[in-house]
């Protein structure tokens, strides 16, 4: 039986006000589909002595599929993807923008704004925290999916989409590429470029980042425009170096990671590195990945029926991947995962079966362990953790 959370508990509170929490717990975040009994976002306590989570959640916030979280730089702010569209309970893309209490964590709605486009999945600040980048994904072949751009004010108020951009697609395979499907949109290192990956074009679209020229505009068309990827690919996915030098790229439909030089807005393919070769296409469904904090190790999920989590060395020098490990995620379909911040534990959301698994980590060897928790969760789709002030 699945364990379902009620509406709200709030923080527990003491005679001097809130209970203080030891050195190793952090409070988590997790966002999910609200298609079955999931409410919204769940905030819980995370013990990383110990690599439990609290079943019993501090705050349910009720949203209609917020599936992706972006944490402002200070943490004051959540920005949210609505992932709403057609045939759903609510069928209009948003986004939602919440205060985040400095003392403990609470999120309180500030407002939500329509993203002018369907199935939301992704979103990024710009470098300066002045504009959110959302990539509307739209599971329709029309209209299609779309990058929209939204003004953030120093309140975290989200102000209405202000610029579209819309992206031609490869066509290349007739189920899911005959139109745009922008899948993820970040900032460069310096925040002077925006690069928007389009799983329907099969191209990284490069975009110059610059609001004082023209607020109402702030992306123009980089030189090059965009970044040719292998036919039939999907990019999802990209990911920078710490140093800036090099960026990672999950391709969900070939299941591959694409491994760039970084320099100036220009990305030049290195390597390519397979994550499902010679395995059978269901196998092939390449989703998340994030660096360790000392930039030694790369993680990536494969969904599909392969269901693993892959660990990679990260050469310094080049950025190029060597394979370390392939370990089950222990569930399916794992959208996203996080590495907690004292290193020694990633978090799986397993969102088709229902469940945020725990596993060990030696951040020496960049290993994964024994798994040490499986919490009931119904379709979870994303994972952040909130630092302590």
């Amino acid at each position: 039986m699945r364990n379902f959370w009620p509406l709200l508990i709030a923080v527990s509170v003491g005679a001097m006000g809130v209970q203080a929490v030891s050195a190793d717990e952090y409070q988590l975040l997790v966002g999910s589909y609200t298609a079955g009994q999931s409410q919204g976002i769940y905030r819980l306590n995370f013990d990383s002595s110990t690599g439990q989570i609290d079943a019993k959640p501090l705050q349910v916030v009720p949203s209609e599929n917020p599936s992706w979280l972006t944490l402002s730089k200070d943490q004051r702010y959540l920005f949210v993807v609505n992932e709403n569209g057609p045939g759903q309970k609510d069928p209009v893309g948003r986004v939602s923008s919440y205060a985040i209490d400095s003392r403990t964590h609470e999120l309180n709605l500030i407002n939500q704004v329509q993203s002018l486009g369907n199935e939301p999945t992704h979103s990024s600040l710009s470098g300066d925290g002045s504009h959110l980048f959302v990539s509307n994904y739209s599971v329709a072949e029309d209209p299609g999916g779309t990058l929209a751009v939204l003004p953030v004010g120093s309140d975290g108020k989200l102000e209405n989409v202000v610029q579209i951009s819309s992206h031609p697609a490869s066509r290349v395979n007739p189920e899911r590429q005959m139109s745009a499907h922008v899948h993820s949109t970040v900032s460069s290192p310096d925040g002077r470029y925006v690069f928007s990956n389009d799983l329907g074009a099969d191209k990284v679209f490069v975009y110059r980042f610059d609001p004082k020229a023209n607020p109402d505009l702030p992306l123009t068309p980089a030189t090059p425009a965009s970044v040719q990827l292998p036919p039939g690919s999907g990019p999802r996915h990209l990911l920078f170096s710490a140093d800036g030098k090099h960026a990672w790229l999950t391709m969900e439909m070939s299941a591959q990671v694409a491994v760039f030089d970084y320099q100036d807005g220009k990305l030049e393919q290195t390597q390519l590195v397979d994550l499902a070769a010679g395995q059978p296409t269901s196998d092939k469904a390449a989703s998340a990945l994030h660096a360790s904090a000392d930039g030694k190790f790369l993680y990536v999920s494969n969904r599909g029926t392969a269901n693993q989590l892959l660990v990679f060395t990260i050469d310094p020098a080049t950025g190029h991947l060597k394979e370390l490990q392939r370990r089950s995620v222990e569930g399916d379909h794992p959208r996203e995962f996080s590495l907690d911040p004292s290193g020694k534990f990633v978090l799986i959301a397993n969102q088709k079966s229902n469940q945020v698994v725990v596993v060990e980590r030696d951040a020496k060897t960049g290993l994964l362990g024994n798994t040490v928790q499986k919490l009931p969760m119904d379709a979870p789709s994303d994972v952040r953790f909130l630092l302590r002030q």
